[in-house]
């Protein structure tokens, strides 16, 4: 006597396997579904040339053609989907952008100081996470700065009301354009699983920069995070922050480290290097790394970040 098929619960329709055929599921193009089912010995399905056609409404109250209800296909796809992404999903809108001057030769101190005088202008209207002169890393006279918005709507709002702040405009901006020979921005959002910390004393930071391999965080991003704990958990520096490219080269990972002094970050990243707990994390990460780089940081005296 044989019995019916498995109940929906035990079957497994694949549309994502077979990439979605004709950009279709769940009964989306005039064959149907089509598709297979994962349980040996499961009955499988007709040929997609004798599925039924699909009728508005089908989804909701109708099976495919391998007996799974359309609705049932729309919820494995979204699960199938899911199971693709290793980690949290950013939950709110919050962005970090980053920005990097490239001063003209001796206006370095200038164009300190007259932002110095101003910066008050400028954080009216949104937050300075911090701002650093670039001590080593690349080329000099370079100023590196971060600032946080909600979401993309408020920098809009932002970038338009500086534009008519006159005061911002006459005191800060005109004079200084004169003294900035390039200007680069990114933006960036925080990793789920990481927020800003803020050190309890005055330091230097390091912006370690990550080029990694393409595929974004469902390839790397376990790795990745095992390899910055590694090194947080053991005591070797202190963590700021770490940031994920959104607009800018993709792929990318920047990491804030807060460090006492040049030299404890030496001497720490030293004993890292004879740390196996460190050398495993680091050997399973760069796997996934195309290339690297860092920068030298230094606060300014009205960086919110010492």
């Amino acid at each position: 006597m044989e019995s019916g098929p498995p109940p929906a619960s035990d079957r497994i329709c694949l549309p994502l396997l077979n990439q979605r055929r004709n950009g279709a599921f769940c009964g989306e193009s005039e064959k149907g579904c089509g598709h297979g089912t994962t349980r040996p010995g499961a009955p499988s399905c007709p040929a997609e040339d004798g599925a039924p056609k699909t009728q508005p409404g089908m989804r909701d109250t109708q099976n495919g053609a391998c007996g799974l209800p359309y609705r049932f296909h729309c919820e494995i796809f979204l699960q199938v989907c899911s199971s693709f992404a290793t980690e949290p999903r950013q939950k709110d809108g919050t962005l970090y952008e980053f920005r990097t001057y490239y001063l003209k030769s001796s206006k370095m101190n200038e164009f300190l100081e007259n932002f110095k005088k101003n910066v008050h202008l400028r954080t009216a209207h949104s937050e300075l996470v911090g701002y650093w002169s670039v001590e080593f890393g690349g080329r000099m006279n370079k100023v590196f700065h971060i600032w946080k918005y909600d979401n993309f709507a408020h920098r809009t709002a932002v970038r338009k009301a500086l534009a008519k702040d006159k005061e911002w405009q006459e005191q800060f901006l005109i004079p200084n354009l004169a003294l900035i020979d390039k200007q680069e921005s990114e933006i960036t959002y925080l990793v789920p699983w990481c927020k800003i910390e803020r050190p309890a004393k005055e330091g230097i930071y390091e912006l370690a920069t990550f080029q990694m391999k393409p595929g974004g965080p469902a390839l790397w991003g376990n790795a990745f995070k095992r390899a910055v704990h590694t090194h947080v958990n053991r005591g070797y520096t202190k963590l700021v922050g770490v940031f994920h490219t959104e607009y800018g080269v993709l792929n990318r990972v920047h990491v804030l480290w807060w460090h006492e002094s040049a030299d404890t970050r030496a001497s720490g990243r030293h004993e890292s290097h004879e740390d196996p707990r460190v050398v495993a994390a680091v050997r399973e990460s760069v796997n996934y790394l195309e290339s690297q780089q860092n920068m030298l940081l230094i606060p300014t005296s009205f960086s919110p970040l010492k």
